[in-house]
């Protein structure tokens, strides 16, 4: 689920977090480096259960429209197309999601369910959602596609929902934008044949993935007198005391995977961070953290404290 830049962001997070606070407790700001990762399945896992949710709320409005006092013979004989959507089904019928989300308590829809309100009556104001509801009987691929357009078109793109999101949680407006993707590919795949391997995918893709995390954190906070040496002197028109926060912590990243990942190409490291200071720094920082890193990688070989192996190397 996790890619490794998305790792080093909620890393970079952590140190922030970790250097302002008064107390700097190593082995907490540790844990709750694991638990903000663990919180984007946890979004990843909300956000399948509002289709559920959507799909039970069109069911209750066809309930309620059967029982008007001047009910139409639409509304007496309404269409089910969207209620027994079969990808929808396929997730509310798999045992595994229904125990992840009974066991993380996240089933939030029910005490939040004015957000699945706005959500369904903004696609009922589609056309294309009449046009779909109004067949006789759809096919798997079509359920599918019908699907991916209510997320794409209605879902992601809601702001109302994008507001309950980062207000529900720290750390769910950065993992929204990946949580969104994952959805969207998983729901491109999905049959009955593999519901049971991509529904729910893994926090991280291997555990060294989870040992990164804990490994760059550990090493920029237990070594930063160290690191901050290696800043001394290559910033030559700028005062430590003048780079900005985030990009000093950037730095101390990025030269941490130059000492002490050996097999992360130094090009990968560059690279990653620039993107990273796009999104979370100044407008200028990119190209301030591509010259101080460029010069620190050469540095170092030069100084043969560069020990890459393998792909480190390239």
């Amino acid at each position: 689920m996790l890619t490794r830049r998305h790792i080093r962001i909620k890393v970079l997070q952590s140190i922030y977090a970790f250097n302002k606070s008064e107390n700097q407790d190593l082995e907490k700001q540790e844990n709750f480096l694991l638990y903000a990762m663990v919180q984007t399945q946890d979004l990843y896992l909300l956000m399948l259960q509002l289709f559920i949710a959507l799909r039970d709320r069109a069911e209750k409005y066809l309930i309620k429209s059967q029982q008007k006092y001047l009910a139409t013979d639409l509304d007496k004989n309404p269409s089910r197309i969207f209620i027994e959507n079969k990808l929808i089904s396929l997730i509310d019928s798999n045992s595994d999601f229904s125990e992840i989300i009974k066991n993380k308590k996240l089933n939030y829809w029910e005490s939040d369910d004015e957000y699945v309100t706005i959500l369904f009556n903004s696609l009922k104001e589609q056309n294309w959602y009449s046009q779909q509801i109004s067949k006789n009987k759809t096919s798997f691929n079509e359920d599918k596609k019908f699907l991916l357009r209510i997320f794409k078109e209605v879902i992601a793109p809601n702001e109302k929902l994008y507001e309950y999101i980062e207000d529900k949680r720290l750390t769910w407006l950065d993992d929204f934008p990946l949580v969104n993707t994952l959805i969207v590919k998983m729901l491109s795949k999905l049959n009955q044949n593999n519901v049971n391997s991509i529904l729910i995918p893994n926090v991280y893709k291997n555990v060294e993935d989870r040992d990164f995390a804990l490994k760059l954190f550990r090493k920029v906070i237990l070594n930063n007198e160290k690191i901050s040496s290696e800043i001394d002197g290559k910033t030559p028109n700028w005062d430590k005391e003048r780079i900005a926060h985030i990009d000093m912590i950037i730095l101390k990243l990025g030269i941490v995977e130059f000492l002490y990942f050996q097999s992360i190409p130094i090009r990968v490291t560059i690279n990653e961070y620039i993107e990273i200071a796009k999104e979370y720094s100044t407008p200028k920082s990119s190209i301030f953290i591509n010259g101080i890193l460029d010069k620190l990688a050469k540095d170092f070989s030069l100084e043969g404290k560069l020990n890459k192996i393998g792909r480190g190397l390239r």
